[in-house]
């Protein structure tokens, strides 16, 4: 009996593992150089607020409600086929990625982005730094680990709840160097709130649900073994 449990803890270890590693790096999906992206990759230390923003909780590294306009509103939209087929400077990005790297399908990296942008969410809230290192680049991960330090020396607590992922659109995407770099617009559902050592909301709304837009930039070393992507830049639009 204690043989046929090792074996049964054996078999859900290598399962998890698996699943993580084909959400999140099957060499479509997600390490890249710490690189910052300009326009998604703001100061960590600084939340910008907006009085039309209150009810949303600002992560480190993003803009809350700064770009009046979305400035990905005129993209191309992706076509169907055996992969996402793209068009103008997009496509051209895609296909410079694909070039360093032929194993990339923007389909699969885009099921793993979302894997991903949940996975952070949920970590960032929970002030799991363990769960967030691997996934961050360094200055990305010193922007997060910095504000759950600062949220924890206040006796703060963060509620954070992803309702659902609406859209999710690859809008960039571009090699620098070595390095493949995708920007992803993700759309969705979430309630946020801050909350005191009372218990007290300081910002947001826990019984509020408010639409989200995100631009999360990812980027990996095409000569790296590594087939993971690491989280480099971040930005919201309200």
């Amino acid at each position: 009996m204690q043989i046929f449990d090792i074996i049964l803890m054996a078999l859900i270890v290598v399962f998890l593992v698996l699943r993580l590693r084909g959400a999140l790096g099957s060499r479509d999906g997600f390490d890249g150089k710490d690189k910052n992206d300009e326009g998604f990759n703001h100061d960590p230390s600084k939340h910008d607020q907006d009085s039309e923003n209150d009810n949303v909780i600002a992560m480190p590294g993003t803009r809350i409600g700064a770009p009046a306009d979305d400035p990905y509103a005129h993209q191309n939209e992706p076509k169907q086929d055996d992969d996402l087929q793209f068009e103008g400077a997009l496509g051209e990005g895609v296909a410079a990625i694909r070039e360093a790297d032929p194993t990339f399908h923007a389909k699969d990296f885009l099921e793993g982005a979302n894997y991903a942008f949940e996975m952070i969410l949920n970590a960032y809230a929970e002030g799991n730094t363990k769960t967030l290192k691997p996934l961050l680049s360094s200055d990305v991960y010193g922007g997060f680990a910095g504000a759950i330090e600062d949220r924890e020396a206040r006796g703060q607590t963060l509620q954070e709840t992803l309702v659902g992922i609406g859209e999710t659109e690859l809008v960039e995407a571009y090699m620098d160097a070595r390095d493949a770099h995708v920007t992803v617009k993700f759309v969705s559902e979430q309630i946020s709130a801050l909350l005191d050592s009372e218990g007290s909301v300081i910002e947001g709304d826990p019984t509020k649900v408010i639409n989200a837009t995100d631009y999360w930039t990812f980027a990996r070393s095409t000569k790296s073994r590594n087939p993971n992507w690491t989280l480099v830049g971040t930005g919201s639009l309200s």
